[in-house]
């Protein structure tokens, strides 16, 4: 393996991709700790850490607080000009997959010659139509906090105001600004995708994520070494802890490519004087076919009907428990969010894989399965395995989604550490660097280099091709090196700029 990574660097268009691919990332983590103009940073940091240690009556604040940080890349917590990072491209993105399956016109306009383009051009723009809310609600908050169920404690722990200068013109000044962001960051996703190595868009919430983890590190440090004076039993847990891990991260990466090969086999047939068929083939069906789209439904729905109860009611106190309840460490979290991701589960399968479809395909191509007659009893077949296939998919995504907050219930491990004992974020780390490593496996096996695995083969989370477009020149990697430079040069100034005041 190590040998496979000294390799890529050897292909000069590889190593093209790699580092056009890291100056991004870069672009992208400085654009994340940039705070958005008019806001006190100060006193943001303050109650971020007012709210960490408020753990035992707030266990499902400070979770959904985590994880909504990590996503962001630390730029919610920053309210930097990326606060709201990718994640709205992903919802619209989303949104619109589910309605091209359900709604007839759109399932016809993207079979048709051009019809992906024009639902990618209808993605962009539910993107601004959600960045544009998103970013009108995260102004408000910050204007008036006490309104907001996640903010309201500012105003009270605090004697300085988060806006000084609030206003119309800092409402319609940050929401340019985010929205802004939002795309830059979409733009920035196609050129890594074009240009670089990975799915742009998979890169920069990987990225995001991965951001928080020497966070997560200080804090196991803090809660199992630092004050472990006097307790035994912490060294001997963070050693359990550390196994169990690597045990979740192998069990995701095998789920992640199991995969059932139905066998498919192609009837003999003569055209034109050859012949064709006679062949066995094999169908890939996925056993987590949704991948990590169930988990990101059910905390998504289970999100915001308690920070609408928040806002509707920001002064009750049965407000905030049912906000806990639906969000928090409780068993009725724990059996809605269950509930809802089998329900996805089979709802994605349901819309996105249609045995009729491919069993007249294997019909009209000569292929059957064997033992199963061709047509409709190969639909029912195909049918019925992806089914049993979604239910053991689906049990495994339960068990993943349910570990960080029963870690953090029972162990005491910090809501922001337990994020990469499982969860979306887990999933999608584990599955983007599959990803990655396949298309650099391919690039190296191409120029008959060894990849990473002398037997078998990486399968991503894709089935896809790689880049799409030419690497990029020197020239470009020259003035993208150059930009980087500057914003870096820039950040630091302000920095000392900031503190010296």
């Amino acid at each position: 393996m190590i040998s496979a990574f000294t390799n890529s660097l050897k292909i000069p268009e590889l190593r093209s991709r790699i580092l056009f691919t890291l100056l991004v990332v870069v672009i992208v983590r400085l654009g994340a700790v940039v705070t958005l103009p008019g806001v006190d940073d100060n006193v943001l940091q303050e109650w971020y850490g007012q709210v960490q240690k408020q753990s035992e009556d707030s266990q499902g604040l400070t979770a959904v607080l985590a994880l909504m940080n990590v996503f962001s890349g630390g730029g919610l917590q920053n309210s930097a000009l990326f606060a709201l990072g990718i994640m709205p491209y992903i919802s619209a993105s989303i949104m619109m997959q589910l309605l091209t399956a359900v709604v007839p016109s759109l399932g016809k306009l993207a079979r048709e010659e051009g019809g992906r383009q024009k639902i990618s051009l209808y993605t962009r723009v539910l993107t601004i139509v959600l960045c544009v809310f998103q970013g009108w609600m995260l102004a408000k908050s910050l204007v008036t906090p006490e309104a907001n169920p996640f903010l309201r404690d500012i105003a009270a722990g605090s004697a300085k105001e988060l806006v000084p200068e609030a206003g119309p013109l800092f409402i319609l000044k940050t929401v340019i600004i985010i929205t802004a962001g939002t795309m830059f960051l979409m733009w920035l996703g196609d050129q890594i995708t074009e240009r670089g190595i990975g799915n742009g868009v998979s890169i920069i919430i990987t990225v995001n994520i991965i951001y928080a983890l020497p966070g997560a590190l200080f804090q196991v440090y803090q809660t199992y070494v630092a004050s472990s004076e006097g307790n035994l039993l912490k060294p001997f847990q963070l050693v359990a802890l550390l196994a169990f891990l690597f045990f979740v991260i192998a069990a995701v990466i095998s789920i992640t490519q199991a995969q059932r090969r139905v066998p498919i086999h192609y009837a003999k047939q003569v055209r034109g004087g050859k012949m064709y068929g006679g062949q066995t083939q094999h169908m890939p069906l996925k056993v987590n076919y949704a991948g990590v789209m169930p988990i990101i439904f059910a905390q998504a729905i289970l999100m915001f009907p308690g920070q609408i109860i928040g806002w509707a009611f920001p002064n009750e106190l049965w407000a905030r428990n049912v906000m806990n309840a639906l969000s928090g460490s409780t068993w009725i979290h724990y059996t809605l969010t269950g509930l809802m991701i089998f329900f996805f589960s089979y709802f994605w399968v349901a819309t996105m894989f249609q045995p009729n479809q491919i069993a007249d395909d294997l019909k009209k191509n000569g292929g059957y399965i064997p033992g199963v007659r061709p047509g409709k009893p190969t639909a029912e077949f195909l049918d019925k395995t992806m089914s049993r296939l979604t239910f053991a998919g689906a049990i495994f995504l339960t068990i993943v989604a349910v570990l960080p907050p029963i870690l953090t219930a029972l162990m005491g491990v910090p809501p922001l550490a337990a994020q990469f004992f499982g969860g979306t974020g887990l999933l999608i780390m584990v599955g983007v660097l599959l990803d990655v490593m396949r298309q650099v496996e391919t690039h190296l096996i191409q120029r008959h280099y060894d990849g990473f695995l002398r037997k078998g083969r990486i399968r991503g989370r894709f089935d896809r091709a790689g880049a799409i477009g030419s690497a990029a020149s020197g020239n470009q990697i020259l003035w993208l090196l150059i930009f980087a430079a500057i914003l870096v040069i820039g950040g630091l100034v302000y920095y000392q700029v900031a503190t010296h005041q």
